[in-house]
C-alpha cells in the first residue's frame, strides 16, 4: 500500500530542461545534413591501392562513411558514390570483402585527462523486429552484437569494443583502457563492472576515484586496521552505508555515467540500430566508422542545457 509520501514522490514534477546555445547547436544540426564534398585534385592518387588491392584502405574508408552516414544498403552506396564522385568505384562485392581488413582508428581529439564513462548496448545483427517479437515471440535465428562505448564527460567518444552478445561487460575494461592515452581521472560504470579484476585494472591506471556501485550486500574487504593503500570499493560502501545509495550517486556524481546511455541513443538514432555485415572484423569497421561520424557531429557542436525554473 502507497503511502501519503509515495504519492508524493511519484507527482512530483519532472524538471525541465532549457538550451543556452540554441543558435550554434542549431546550426550544427543544419551542417550534419551537409552533403558538401571537398575533392582534392589528387584524389585519383589517393583513391588507387598498392600490390593486390586496387582501391586504397582510405577509398574503402570513404565508402564506408557514406554508407553508414546515410544509411544506404551497399548496392546502393555504389550508386551514390558514382553520381558524386568522378573516380572508379568499388562494387559491393568489393566493399564487403575489405571491410574487415580495414585496420580504421577513432579519431579523438588529443587530451591530457579525462573522465572515463562506460556502457554497453547491442546491435541488432539478423531476426526478426521488434514487433513480430512482441506478437510471435522471440526465435533461435535472433543475433546481437554487444558494442561497449566509452566517453569523455564532455561526450567524446574515447574508446570503443565490439564482442559477441555472451560477454560480460566487465571482460572489456583492459581492452577499453589500453585505447585511452589520457590519464583517467575518474571512471564511472554501472553495477555490471563491479568487480576485483576491474577495480585491479583501475589500480594498474592509477584512476584516483571510482564511481562504480557496489552490490546490495557487499562487505568491506580491507578494513581500518590494516596499513595497506585504501581500496576505492571499501571506501565507496563506507560512504553509502554512512548516509545512502542514492546520496553517495548525487555527492559522487555518479548521474554523469548517463551521458553515455545519451550516446547510446544518439547512436542507434542517428545511425540505426542494426549492422549490415555479419562478420566480426567488418562490424567492428562498421562500428568505428558510425563512432566517427558522431564524433565529428559532436565537434559541430552540441546543446548546453540547464534547468528551467518556474
Amino acid at each position: 500500500m502507497k503511502t501519503t509520501k509515495d504519492i508524493i514522490k511519484s507527482t512530483k514534477p519532472k524538471q525541465k530542461y532549457k538550451i543556452k546555445n540554441w543558435g550554434e547547436y542549431n546550426q550544427a544540426l543544419i551542417q550534419r545534413g551537409s552533403l558538401t564534398i571537398w575533392i582534392p585534385e589528387d584524389l585519383e592518387k589517393c583513391w588507387q591501392g598498392k600490390g593486390k588491392y586496387g582501391y586504397s584502405d582510405q577509398a574503402i574508408e570513404i565508402m564506408l562513411v557514406l554508407k553508414a552516414r546515410f544509411r544506404l544498403p551497399l548496392r546502393a552506396v555504389v550508386g551514390f558514390a558514382r553520381s558524386v564522385l568522378n573516380v572508379s568505384i568499388p562494387d559491393y562485392s568489393t566493399l564487403s570483402r575489405r571491410a574487415g581488413k580495414l585496420e580504421i582508428k577513432l579519431k579523438k581529439r588529443i587530451k591530457e585527462t579525462v573522465g572515463t564513462n562506460l556502457d554497453s548496448s547491442g546491435l541488432k545483427v539478423f531476426g526478426e523486429g521488434e514487433w513480430k517479437v512482441k506478437i510471435h515471440g522471440k526465435s533461435q535465428r535472433r543475433t546481437w552484437t554487444k558494442i561497449h562505448i566509452a566517453i569523455d564527460d564532455d561526450g567524446e567518444i574515447r574508446a570503443v569494443v565490439t564482442t559477441p552478445n555472451n560477454v560480460h561487460d566487465s571482460e572489456t575494461i583492459d581492452d577499453i583502457l589500453k585505447q585511452e592515452e589520457a590519464r583517467v581521472e575518474v571512471f564511472r560504470g554501472d553495477g555490471a563492472y563491479d568487480g576485483a579484476p576491474v577495480y585491479m585494472s583501475l589500480a594498474g591506471r592509477e584512476v584516483p576515484k571510482i564511481c562504480i556501485p557496489p552490490r546490495k550486500y557487499a562487505r568491506i574487504r580491507i578494513h581500518g586496521n590494516n596499513h595497506s593503500p585504501p581500496y576505492l570499493r571499501d571506501e565507496n560502501l563506507r560512504a553509502i552505508r554512512k548516509t545512502s545509495r542514492k546520496r553517495w550517486k548525487i555527492e559522487s556524481g555518479y548521474h554523469r555515467r548517463s551521458l553515455v546511455e545519451n550516446t547510446m541513443f544518439r547512436f542507434k538514432t542517428i545511425l540505426g540500430e542494426r549492422l549490415c555485415f555479419r562478420k566480426r572484423a567488418s562490424q567492428r569497421a562498421e562500428v568505428l566508422t558510425k563512432c566517427n561520424i558522431l564524433n565529428v557531429f559532436h565537434s559541430l557542436g552540441m546543446p548546453e542545457s540547464f534547468v528551467a525554473t518556474t
